[in-house]
């Protein structure tokens, strides 16, 4: 998922420089989990039991929705290339600055005095 999507979601936030998977569970049926950070190296199985009693479902960045019937898996895994990304000015930087201009994080709106001026 993006990170406009996870802003929705109880998640994290991860600099494009660390290596490593983000695995956020929307709308999960336990109020226990919490996002998961992953090392590079593992892959993740999620998969249906067979003894499910209805089908699960999965989307992938909020499209493309499928239906996993019971025994279906989901398997997730680093890609062995990353994706190259251009910089403004440092991986970290833009990073930083694309968290605060884009949800005004850490900005704190001046607020006006609408009271008696004298007591």
């Amino acid at each position: 998922m993006n990170s406009s999507g996870l802003s929705s979601y109880p998640s994290n936030f991860i600099n494009l420089q660390v290596p490593g998977i983000l695995f956020t569970p929307i709308c999960p049926h336990s109020l226990s989990f919490r996002p998961l950070i992953l090392p590079e190296h593992v892959t993740l199985r999620v998969q249906v039991p067979f003894n499910s009693r209805g089908h699960a479902w999965a989307s992938f960045d909020g499209k493309d929705r499928r239906q996993l019937a019971p025994g279906d898996a989901l398997v997730v895994s680093m890609a062995p290339c990353p994706v190259p990304t251009a910089c403004q000015v440092d991986s970290t930087s833009d990073f930083l600055r694309s968290i605060h201009d884009g949800l005004h994080w850490n900005l704190r709106k001046t607020q006006s005095f609408e009271g008696p001026r004298d007591l």
